[in-house]
Parts: C-alpha cells; structure tokens; sequence
C-alpha cells in the first residue's frame, strides 16, 4: 500500500546488526527505505549489511561517546543523505538486585537507554525541524509499566525515554515532526535469552503472562516502526504503543 511506502526515504537505526534493531532495519528496507545502521560491533554490522543489501549501510559507533554523536549525524547527512526516520534502539541489559547495583552499573545503562536516545535526538531533530518534516521513534520497554524484579537500571531508562518524548513533542510538533516510542514485550533475540535462558522460573512466568505462550519476533516490532513512520502514521504523535502480545492484559 502507498501509505506505508518508504521509497526515497532515509532511516537511522541504532542498534541495527542484530536483535530487534535488525529486524527494525529490515522492514524499512523492505518498505523501500534506504538505512543507515549504527553500533559498536564492526562484524555484526558487515553482517547486516550483506543481508539486507545495497540498500543499507552502517556506521561503526560507541553511542554512550556522546561527543561523536554529532559529527556522526553530519557525516551521515553530508554522505548519505538527510535523515527522514530516526530509530532509537540501541541497548544494553542488567539483570541484578537493586541493592547490588553500583552507581557506576546504574549510569552505564542510562547511558545507553536515556543520554545516547536524548544526544540522537538532539542532533537529528533540530535538523527535521528545519526541513520541515521527519519521524522519531524511541524503543521503551513494558518494564516502563510493569514492575520486575532485578531489572531497575533497565526499567528508569525505559521509563524516562517517555519523558524525553513528550518533552521532545512539545517542541517538535509545530514543524511536522512526530515523535513516538514503542514498548517491546518478551520478544525472541539474543539479550532475551541472555535474561532468561538460566532463569527458568523467570521464564516460566513470563510465557504464563502472555496469552498466546509465545515469544515475539524482531519482525513485529519493525512493522509497527513501519507504522509510526510512515503516511499510514501522519496523525499519530506521542503514543506509547506496546508491541506485547497481550502480554500486559494477560493473568
């Protein structure tokens, strides 16, 4: 359908050489968007590449060195073209008790999560604005609704992001730019197994949660980016959409 046809559009995606930002980045190709992936593993990047095609290209980037965010963005801009989606996605994971997390645990996952989405966001958005249209959207997580245990890093990130968008809303809206994020459930990649594959008491109560007793796909998520940044989405502006299964109205 034309309303979801990303042809002649230029997609960021952080995060974009495995997991759900592959998936992510593999839907917007196949939408006819060009895409430019981001992340700090140069063999997974290659790989990526040669999978999703021509249509991609990467940049090798620790986003937490928030000083070469914005040279990135002009590089990409200046080489590539301007950036007409922006997905930030790019994460890192902690499974520990509260008590036992340092500050310097704590920092290293808002680093990631919350400064590196709130630098991206910065960079890129003032440029949409200036072009008079664009897209953004921030992957958050349901731990921004629910409450789990040993995950507290992980879950004030994923609920400050949503700060970041409705403050980024007030200011962007007026010159077209939307600004969303989605709430991925348990979907299958690898930082899923690395939380629950040696916990399977925790497993077990996650599977109970979702009606369907199944995990997501990286794909779900793509389709719903798909959604919110394309003419399908125009409308669409400040939702917090979970991408979960039911997984939050499930027992």
């Amino acid at each position: 359908m034309e309303a979801f046809d990303l042809t002649g559009k230029l997609a960021l995606v952080t995060g974009g050489g495995s997991g759900l930002g592959y998936g992510i980045a593999e839907v917007l190709v196949k939408a006819g968007a060009r895409v430019v992936i981001v992340g700090q593993n140069m063999e997974k990047l290659q790989k990526a590449q040669a999978s999703l095609g021509e249509s991609c290209q990467y940049v090798c980037l620790d986003i937490t060195c928030l000083d070469e965010i914005p040279p990135m963005v002009d590089q990409v801009e200046t080489e590539i073209g301007p950036i007409d989606i922006l997905v930030n996605n790019a994460g890192k994971h902690l499974k520990k008790p509260l008590v036992d997390t340092t500050d310097a645990e704590y920092l290293s996952i808002l680093q990631v999560h919350l400064l590196a989405s709130f630098a991206l966001t910065r960079e890129v958005g003032k440029r949409m604005m200036v072009r008079g249209g664009g897209s953004i959207v921030l992957i958050s997580s349901m731990t921004a609704v629910m409450s789990m245990d040993r995950v507290v890093a992980y879950s004030t990130a994923k609920m400050a992001v949503l700060g970041l968008m409705r403050g980024a809303l007030a200011e962007f809206a007026a010159s077209n730019v939307r600004i969303n994020s989605i709430a991925p459930g348990w979907i299958d990649t690898p930082m899923l197994h690395v939380a629950i594959d040696a916990d399977a008491a925790r497993k077990q109560r996650i599977t109970n949660r979702i009606p369907s007793h199944r995990f997501g796909l990286p794909e779900d998520i793509g389709y719903a980016v798909l959604y919110l940044c394309s003419g399908a989405g125009k409308y669409v502006n400040g939702i917090f959409l979970p991408v979960d299964g039911g997984a939050a109205s499930g027992f």
